[in-house]
């Protein structure tokens, strides 16, 4: 009688070993995609609200009244407003400071930036490790349910008299199929996880910019109108 060779056929005649290792290589295939989305959603609206904020930013808007309509908004900023947000509310504090001077509210800005930044890039770098884990362990959880079916159909076949490549080709198919499964959900998870970390870390470096051109003008204008508002009046 000729074995039932089809896909279904051999995953649910596999043993619960291998059946184990293919849920959980499913379960991780789904979690990786939707992840992957979730993650181009994001790293889209990242950019787009960059752009924004330095079109604003460099529009030669006063500074003061930015953090305000930012402050007004119902929505917390992220990336670039953010930072901005957060390093000219503790500059504002700290100018308007006793004996504080020019340069220790600059410092005090620029170490509240720099915990805003990490905080950004902590939100930027979300489920770039559990891509990365999918897509280099896949492939062995994969191979694992490979030889452990492999394994059991040798077994089988040592108790049996006549051995054809009917009696061998189940055993052998329904375990590949637990390492096509592992690479399936492996190589969508490092193609994203190459992808989105190179626009991570172009991302960061475009806030690293920001905050060092910010500086600079917080300092070049503090001491140059030490009385009055910072403002941009300058583009690049």
């Amino acid at each position: 009688m000729t074995a039932d060779m089809s896909f279904i056929s051999l995953i649910l005649e596999a043993s619960l070993v291998v059946q184990l290792v293919m849920l959980s290589l499913l379960i991780a295939s789904i979690m990786s995609w939707t992840m992957i989305f979730n993650k181009r959603t994001a790293m889209k609206k990242a950019y787009e609200e960059a752009n924004r904020f330095e079109e604003r930013f460099w529009s030669g808007i006063e500074l003061n009244i930015l953090y305000k309509n930012l402050a007004s908004r119902n929505q917390n900023p992220i990336g670039m407003a953010a930072i901005f947000e957060t390093g000219f509310k503790e500059y504002t504090r700290l100018a308007q400071q006793p004996g504080r001077g020019a340069n220790m509210a600059l410092e005090g800005a620029q170490r509240s930036m720099r915990v805003a930044l990490s905080k950004e890039i902590d939100a930027l770098e979300i489920n770039l490790p559990f891509l990365a884990t999918v897509g280099s362990t896949s492939p062995y959880v994969g191979l694992f349910g490979t030889v452990w079916g492999i394994m059991n159909s040798f077994r089988a076949l040592g108790q049996m008299q006549h051995v054809t490549v009917a009696t061998v080709a189940p055993g052998i198919a329904e375990a590949l199929i637990a390492t096509a499964m592992g690479l399936f959900a492996a190589i969508p998870a490092v193609i994203a996880y190459n992808r989105y970390s190179s626009d991570v870390e172009r991302l960061i470096n475009r806030y690293d910019i920001f905050m060092e051109e910010f500086s600079s003008i917080l300092n070049r204008q503090s001491h140059e109108q030490p009385h009055e508002q910072p403002q941009v009046t300058e583009e690049v």
